[in-house]
């Protein structure tokens, strides 16, 4: 929120400068996001008068010469304004001075004359009609008579100013005006507030019968209106005019400035209606009906439903309820009378149809933080004033106040000060905790030890002891805490736990072999499921569906990890990232029944994608083996059928100690095909996933690895050359072969034969085995027998011969 420091001083008698007072926020808890300086970038440029012209002949220009007081008083100075006349008063950027935008004014010679300087209009100094009168005239700005030559310019066309750019948290909403931020000022630099003037005097009686209900009160819990006759549309005057632009907002006319007015100042947003155009001068706020359509002042038109809040005439919507007025109940210059409204509305209600209308203006940002009870009655008195100062309409006896029976009263909390300074944790004297909430306008009345606090009214968010003592600090100042232990607190080593370690470990691992982290959302959509072509029976439909979604893309909470793997992928390589490898550690929600009656288990996967021309099956199989052995384990691999989104005939289970850990292989061809991502449509992008439940996983690893020596005995190597049937797995022969005996540590796959020579439906294996005893050096007696046992292991279970 912008505020200007020369409104603030017009509250409070500010005595510090702008700089101080930005430190002062910061230190009760207003963040000032930026100061901007107005007079920045302006320097060495003063107030001129022009004593003499002479016009050179043949061009525009004119050389003038230039009394700039203690800076010379004949200052030749060239220019090409046409509105200059002797004794004009007029702002002179002189020899070395410096414009907004960083421009440099340097003496140079300019048709054969040497001109030291330069004759400023109001837009070269950053300057607006509503800042300054005059200065969107084409020509030189002309200055006052009564202004000084050699002067600064600042001072006289009221640059010498700040604005504080403000940023206001959700639960101060009466601090989103000039006047609420000029409550803190006045409290932190102890100063008296001057309120803004809200006396008026009613002249006339209504010269007709107006009709306010309110039908939603649940929705508007009070509406404030008040008639005023004769309006007289004009301009506004100059203050009025600078306060706007100050604050971003250009000049309309009077009454117009006057509803903007208001709402920077009181932080009351405002409505006016043409009584001219509100069928049978009557207003109704009520629920929409469905269907119903209404066209708003910036020519948008809108259908409406029974979730939106309008404010109605006798036939139509005329206001969307603190959104936006209608544009057929708008002001215009043919406008004779008018009802200004002022209400509060609720602030969900503001927000759900800003929201799903796309629609916000300056009054739905101050509606959806929090318009106080209390403040439609300020806003009103404030505007009325305002008519009657700048005469432009009769303020009639007819005035609304239509609540719901809320009582007005100030809300008392009731404490001791020995609470205040135990949520605070430091001792604070009874008569400074009393000055401060003095100071921000709260009441203590001490009776036996108790002190009765009365809230001000427009302190909503204030509802108990807790909330005074932060008010108490905040001004008191946060440097006094002293830093303490809670009593149930002691000290730790911290750092993280076994399963922290363990995870971040096998992060590392997949980034050593050559992996990205992927982040994805924790919802997506059934179209996901459907995308993988999962069952409609499978236990991933049975998904948590979210009751407010963002849209439909993101209903429901993801029960696995391989849809948004693979929506992270296809966007890759529409991108044109042709290759990469991906993974990420992330929960999948598993509700135990739908509708929930509990929490979900939120189980802990790892998911893995692969994708380019240069990875296949292995790179993923690859990673895995290196995962297992980087925690100690040994997977196991089966054929994989049954996985929709796999291809039947390139994927395969993974086991470990008996237990399924999940899947892994490449992404089914059908589906590869209805994701059109390849250039050639007869072609299949290269796409491999792998989805591990990773807290079975873990529950596989036995406490902490130890290091273990390298043995000081040689190992043997022998290869081995097997037959066996098609249908017998790699995984199928590696196990057998470990189980065969304890000296086998280690077992690979180095070739696969297929040949007539072999048979019918028959292929060779060869593996390469690395035969150890821990205890001593093995003869060949011994390997002999051990591989004696390990061919007929594999004669008895799998029928393999020896090649």
């Amino acid at each position: 929120m912008k505020v200007p420091f020369s409104w603030l001083k017009e509250l409070v008698d500010i005595d510090i400068t702008a700089e101080e007072l930005e430190e002062k926020l910061f230190s009760c808890g207003f963040e000032v996001e930026e100061r901007v300086d107005l007079s920045a970038g302006i320097d060495k440029v003063v107030v001129g008068v022009i004593t003499s012209i002479e016009k050179q002949e043949g061009t525009h220009l004119s050389k003038c010469v230039v009394d700039c007081g203690d800076y010379g008083h004949e200052i030749h100075i060239t220019t090409g304004a046409s509105n200059i006349f002797v004794g004009a008063h007029v702002p002179a950027a002189l020899d070395g001075s410096t414009l907004p935008g960083g421009i440099h004014i340097k003496k140079r010679m300019m048709q054969g004359f040497e001109s030291n300087g330069m004759l400023c209009s109001g837009e070269e100094l950053g300057l607006n009609d509503d800042l300054y009168p005059g200065s969107d005239v084409y020509g030189l700005l002309i200055l006052p008579e009564d202004t000084v030559p050699g002067a600064d310019i600042c001072p006289v066309v009221g640059l010498d100013d700040s604005i504080f750019d403000i940023s206001i948290t959700a639960n101060r909403p009466d601090c989103q005006s000039i006047l609420g931020i000029a409550r803190e000022v006045a409290a932190v630099l102890n100063k008296p507030l001057h309120m803004p003037a809200t006396d008026y005097t009613t002249v006339c009686e209504p010269d007709a019968p107006i009709s306010v209900t309110v039908e939603a009160p649940d929705l508007c819990p009070r509406y404030m209106a008040h008639y005023v006759r004769n309006i007289r549309m004009g301009e506004s005057p100059r203050w009025m005019k600078r306060h706007l632009a100050l604050c971003g907002l250009r000049s309309i006319s009077n009454v117009v400035d006057i509803t903007n007015h208001t709402l920077l100042e009181i932080g009351q947003p405002m409505h006016a209606f043409d009584l001219d155009k509100v069928a049978g001068r009557c207003v109704d706020v009520r629920r929409a009906r469905p269907g119903e359509k209404i066209v708003t002042l910036d020519e948008k038109e809108f259908t409406l439903n029974e979730n939106n809040l309008v404010i109605c005439d006798a036939e139509k919507p005329v206001a969307l309820a603190g959104v936006m007025g209608g544009a057929n109940s708008g002001m215009d210059e043919h406008t004779t009378s008018l009802l200004f409204e002022c209400a509060t509305f609720a602030r969900d209600s503001v927000r759900k149809t800003s929201r799903s209308l796309g629609q916000s203006s300056d009054s739905s940002a101050r509606y959806e933080k929090g318009v106080d009870f209390s403040s439609p009655q300020l806003g009103l008195a404030r505007a009325l004033h305002l008519i009657q100062q700048l005469d432009c309409g009769d303020i009639t006896t007819l005035e609304f106040d239509c609540t719901d029976g809320r009582s007005t009263d100030r809300k008392v909390i009731t404490t001791t000060p020995e609470k205040i300074c135990d949520v605070l944790g430091i001792r604070v004297p009874d008569e400074v905790m009393i000055d401060i909430l003095t100071r921000l306008s709260f009441t203590v009345d001490v009776e036996n030890g108790q002190w009765k606090v009365s809230v001000p009214l427009y302190r909503e968010d204030v509802e108990g002891y807790p909330d005074l003592a932060e008010e108490v600090i905040r001004e008191y100042g946060y440097d006094h805490i002293v830093p303490t232990f809670l009593k149930t607190a002691a000290v730790t080593n911290g750092g993280l736990n076994d399963e922290q370690k363990r995870t971040l470990k096998v992060k590392r691992l997949l980034a050593g072999q050559g992996f990205y982290e992927a982040s994805t959302l924790a919802f997506y959509s059934t179209a996901e499921l459907d995308m993988l072509h999962i069952p409609a029976d499978d236990a991933a439909r049975k998904a948590i569906r979210i009751l407010n979604p963002i849209s439909e893309n993101l209903s429901i909470m993801r029960t696995m990890l391989a849809p948004s793997m693979l929506n992270v992928i296809v966007d890759n390589l529409k991108k044109g990232n042709a290759a990469g490898r991906l993974a990420e550690i992330a929960p999948v929600y598993l509700p135990k029944e739908l509708p929930l009656t509990e929490r979900p288990h939120e189980r802990q996967t790892l998911c893995m994608g692969v994708f380019g021309p240069g990875e296949d099956f292995f790179t993923v199989k690859g990673a895995l083996e290196a995962l297992a052995a980087s925690l100690g384990l040994s997977f196991t691999y089966e054929r994989e059928t049954e996985t929709a989104w796999l291809h039947p005939g390139i994927a395969a289970s993974v086991w470990c100690k008996g237990k399924r850990l999940g899947v892994f292989g490449k992404l089914s061809n059908e589906i590869n095909a209805e994701l059109k991502i390849a250039k050639d449509e007869k072609e299949n992008q290269n796409i491999y996933l792998a989805e591990l439940d990773y807290e079975a996983l873990s529950g596989c690893v036995e406490g902490e690895l130890h290091y273990q020596p390298i043995s000081p005995y040689p190992v043997v190597k022998r290869d081995l050359a097997l037959v066996c049937d098609e249908a017998v797995t790699c995984g199928e022969i590696e196990d057998t072969i470990r189980k065969a005996s304890p000296l086998v540590t280690d077992v690979s796959l180095f070739d696969i034969y297929r040949g007539k020579n072999l048979g019918e439906g028959k292929k060779s294996m060869a593996f390469s085995l690395v035969l150890a005893d821990p205890h001593g050096e093995m003869d060949a007696e011994q390997v002999e027998r051990t591989v004696k046992k390990i061919l007929g292991n594999l004669k008895y279970k799998l029928n393999i011969e020896i090649r």
